[in-house]
């Protein structure tokens, strides 16, 4: 099925115990697209500035993402973030935020890409994110992401988004933010009864919580040897997982524990690199290889 994503295509600045890497690619669209590529083409929403280096759009380009709807401001900077890691990898801080004019973004989705089946949304204001679904009239799974931001400064927005939205992904502490409900499983019901039939809660280095209608399912991470930058591990796992639904004829609920895993393989490769080098160096069938062990680990013997 056709897929279509809105969110941030940045530039970052990274700083782990390990290494640094100045004004890398970024952004949440970025991942989750880069991602997402190894299973269906996608369509990418989005705006860079004017400090944009065509190569970047030549590198998304050939892993068949298109670029029709993502806009360069004439005069703005390209969104830059710069974090800083703590020694565990598990606790960042934010150094620099510049938006540099994301906030005042009015996307606008090309008419080549207004039938498009599956929409994520990624992380970008509730205001943006419904003004998006307003521009895709047919679509049939809409999955979105958001932040802690929009949460304290949006929640009316957000309010209205979730009511109009299939799937949400949502990390635990945003979870809990959200609804004031410290025990998880109680936290992913009061999300699903303001909307979405289908949340997924995402725990880092834990896995992740999957709610879908009457089930609930832990999936933990893959074991990874080697964590170089943790940046965009849940954007990957977002593209891996709904990249995966968009290739399937019909999505059941083994075809969404199916996607959990095949996310969460995703964002293992991401973490052995900075920016999406981990992505870059692998192919699809390293994806299904790496899938198969980890659901030998879980003790699952299922077929691709």
């Amino acid at each position: 099925m056709t897929l279509l994503a809105i969110g941030t295509v940045a530039f970052d600045s990274i700083d782990t115990p390990f290494d640094t890497r100045s004004r890398i690619l970024g952004g949440s669209a970025t991942y989750f697209s880069y991602a997402a590529s190894f299973f269906v083409p996608v369509r990418l929403v989005g705006m860079v500035g004017k400090d944009w280096p065509d190569r970047y759009s030549q590198l998304l380009a050939d892993r068949g993402i298109d670029l029709t709807g993502l806009i360069q401001h004439p005069t703005n900077d390209t969104y830059f973030w710069h974090g800083r890691y703590s020694q565990d990898l598990q606790d960042r801080e934010t150094l620099v935020w510049n938006v540099n004019g994301f906030d005042q973004f009015k996307p606008v989705v090309p008419a080549a890409f207004r039938d498009s089946r599956i929409v994520y949304l990624g992380a970008a204001a509730p205001s943006v994110q419904l003004e998006t679904l307003e521009q895709c009239p047919e679509s049939q799974l809409v999955v979105a992401d958001t932040v802690d931001a929009w949460i304290e400064t949006a929640r009316d927005d957000l309010d209205r988004l979730l009511a109009r939205i299939d799937c949400l992904l949502i990390n635990d502490s945003e979870a809990r933010q959200y609804t004031g409900v410290q025990n998880l499983v109680k936290a992913g019901k009061a999300l699903q009864a303001q909307g979405p039939r289908t949340v997924i809660i995402k725990k880092g280095e834990h896995g992740c919580l999957f709610f879908h209608n009457d089930l609930v399912a832990p999936c933990p991470a893959f074991p990874s040897e080697s964590v170089i930058d943790p940046t965009g591990a849940g954007d990957s796992f977002a593209g891996g997982l709904v990249g995966h639904l968009a290739s399937l004829p019909s999505i059941d609920e083994s075809g969404w524990m199916d996607a959990i895993h095949t996310g969460t393989v995703v964002a293992s490769f991401t973490v052995s690199g900075f920016s999406i080098e981990g992505l870059q160096r692998i192919d699809l069938n390293e994806i299904y290889n790496r899938r198969r062990i980890f659901r030998t680990m879980l003790g699952l013997h299922r077929p691709q």
